[in-house]
């Protein structure tokens, strides 16, 4: 199966050569890199890439396009030929794809028109502007619509060919590149692109902040907004307003998402029950955990430790 990976002047680097190495450590992939132009051609990073060979050079039938991202995909998106070029690519490949910005490429080439794509998260608001055409997933490592595959951020681009390649080559091979990368087999394309402390707004206020570290070390913990209020010194209204107003998120929702990104962990990687991992992160039950779940990642914690995990 041919993959061709598409850069360009200021690509990112990671972007390329993380999906690449799954791709190539899987087996049964002839992996090509092109650039308009042909090489060498420089990354966002300074380092300099010496492509295959000129995309205009690339011909007959391709099983993967790879379109990658980087700060330069602002002059590939205002370049002609670039999208001429994924244009014509991409009707003689049976899989078109991106990898963090990249997917602003294939939305200005005309190949996400009326379909679902998601891209590095502090863009999705620009991708959703410029091109309303386009459903725009913030929430998404990855986002499979027919066979057109856009991912998120940097390294989501080897969840997103790892998932390619258990697509094609089954489950083991997908485990085994994964455990020769040492990264997950797969999180899954509904996972947040980023941890709940991480998708929060920082705080400024000093209690706020000790808040953010305390939680996660103690979920089984009464996290009430009166409880959380308390250990902040504020009062149950003030602090539920100064909690929204700084990390985007009210006490509640903020407390679930760190109870449910847990349990999510603890599924992947350990082999404890499900009603042992509810009262761990302080669900209390399974079946309030199961709502959360539901809520959260649209999955129960049954099917999403089948799925995903590595034991």
């Amino acid at each position: 199966m041919r993959v061709v990976f598409l850069t360009y002047p200021g690509f990112q680097s990671l972007d390329l050569t993380g999906p690449l190495e799954v791709f190539s450590l899987a087996g049964g992939y002839e992996v090509e890199t092109v650039c308009m132009g042909g090489g060498p051609v420089r990354s966002h990073s300074g380092l300099a890439f010496v492509p295959d060979l000129a995309a205009e050079d690339c011909e007959g039938p391709i099983d993967t396009l790879v379109v990658v991202g980087g700060e330069g995909v602002v002059g590939a998106v205002g370049d002609t030929a670039t999208l001429d070029w994924v244009r014509e690519a991409a009707t003689r490949s049976r899989r078109v794809s991106s990898v963090c910005s990249g997917t602003f490429v294939l939305a200005a080439a005309g190949l996400l028109q009326g379909r679902d794509a998601t891209t590095h998260w502090r863009v999705c608001g620009a991708l959703g502007e410029f091109f309303p055409e386009v459903t725009v997933h913030d929430d998404r490592i990855f986002v499979v619509d027919g066979e057109v595959w856009t991912s998120a951020g940097v390294t989501s681009g080897i969840d997103m060919a790892l998932a390619m390649v258990e697509r094609d080559l089954g489950p083991d091979t997908a485990l085994r590149v994964a455990r020769e990368l040492v990264v997950f087999v797969q999180r899954p394309g509904g996972q947040a692109q980023f941890s709940t402390q991480l998708s929060a707004s920082r705080p400024e206020h000093p209690a706020l902040v000790e808040l953010q570290s305390w939680i996660p070390e103690h979920l089984d913990a009464d996290l009430s907004v009166p409880a959380l209020a308390e250990r902040a010194a504020m009062s149950p209204r003030h602090f539920a307003r100064v909690f929204t107003r700084e990390t985007g998120l009210t006490p509640g929702a903020y407390v679930e998402s760190v109870r449910v990104e847990t349990a999510r962990r603890l599924l992947e990687s350990t082999a404890l029950p499900v009603d042992v991992i509810a009262r761990t992160c302080g669900f209390g039950t399974p079946e309030t955990m199961h709502r959360s779940f539901r809520r959260r990642i649209s999955v129960t914690p049954g099917a999403y430790r089948h799925r995903f995990s590595a034991r």
